[in-house]
Order: structure tokens, then C-alpha cells, then sequence
């Protein structure tokens, strides 16, 4: 069993610099995962698992919620419709 332990604040920040140069990558490469590989390892290991998956979750929904600001919303074709 793996003792979580709280980051230090070096550990938090090399973390969310890691989260950082992932990001820039993705937005540079219009989220080309191949082309920022080595950011991904860094950040993975940087970062505790579940900062992790909350980060990918997060970009996720700021991303969704940029283009709902930019484009509006548009329900689905299929929707509503049994």
C-alpha cells in the first residue's frame, strides 16, 4: 500500500510546471499528443496519479468550455428525438 503523502511546495511547482509545458505543447500542436510525448512522461512523473487524471479532466473541460463560448451551443441532431 503506497502512503499518500502531501507534496512539498518544490514538488507542487515543478508539478504544475510540468502541467504547464504539456499544455503549451498540446495548444501548439493542436493537441497532437505524439508531438508532446516527452512533456507527457515529465508530467506524469512529476505529478502525483491523481493530480494526474484531474489535470487531463480539466483541460478537457476548459476546452469544451471554450468552444461552447466561441461557438455557442448546438444541440445534437439526435437529441430529442425517441
Amino acid at each position: 500500500v503506497a502512503k499518500m503523502s502531501a507534496p512539498t511546495m518544490e514538488e507542487r511547482k515543478a508539478c504544475w510546471g510540468a502541467r504547464d509545458e504539456l499544455w503549451q505543447c498540446l495548444d501548439r500542436h493542436g493537441d497532437d499528443a505524439s508531438k508532446c510525448e516527452k512533456l507527457r512522461l515529465d508530467f506524469e512523473s512529476r505529478c502525483p496519479q491523481q493530480w494526474v487524471k484531474y489535470f487531463d479532466k480539466r483541460r478537457d473541460f476548459l476546452k469544451y468550455k471554450e468552444k461552447l463560448e466561441t461557438e455557442g451551443y448546438h444541440p445534437s441532431e439526435a437529441a430529442g428525438k425517441s
